[in-house]
């Protein structure tokens, strides 16, 4: 299923839900740990970039943006936690169980956690694929810092500086 072109969010929902529905696909890709979140890619080409993360309780992703890319998400097994930042308030907190599909422009900043005592696992498709992404963090005096990091680095929360 090669692409001639970079995907919109509505390609990206049908093409995760399309993986998500074909377990035989992913299902050698899961690899539950105790200590953490793992990810697993299972493809990557000029238009596209997918992969299975699984989802151990704690895992949190901290807050971060996809950089160019826009994405999609399916929950395949148990719940993930997305929020999202909101100025002058607390971020919005939305719940993706097994069966949801959501997506996003490359401008959105979110957060994805795990704290449910059973795992998870997710399907994510991005387009064009990821090369960057930025981490947040929430200084002290209340502003934000962005950090730049490689697509294949693993995300995790951003520390505020002192």
């Amino acid at each position: 299923m090669p692409f001639d072109h970079d995907l919109d969010r509505t390609e990206l929902r049908a093409l995760v839900a399309e993986i998500a529905a074909d377990a035989a696909r992913w299902r050698p890709l899961v690899r539950h740990t105790a200590a953490e979140r793992t990810f697993e890619q299972l493809r990557r080409d000029q238009h596209v970039d997918i992969w299975v993360i699984s989802w151990t309780n704690g895992s949190d992703t901290g807050f971060h943006d996809h950089d160019l890319s826009r994405g999609a998400v399916a929950v395949v097994e148990g719940e993930v936690i997305e929020e999202r930042l909101v100025l002058g308030g607390r971020p919005r907190e939305l719940r993706h169980r097994a069966g949801d599909v959501f997506d996003f422009d490359a401008s959105h900043v979110h957060r994805m956690r795990q704290v449910r005592a059973g795992p998870a696992v997710s399907i994510h498709a991005y387009s064009p694929p990821l090369w960057r992404m930025g981490t947040y963090a929430v200084e002290s005096d209340g502003t934000l810092r962005r950090e730049s990091i490689s697509y294949a680095e693993e995300l995790r929360p951003v520390q505020a500086l002192a």
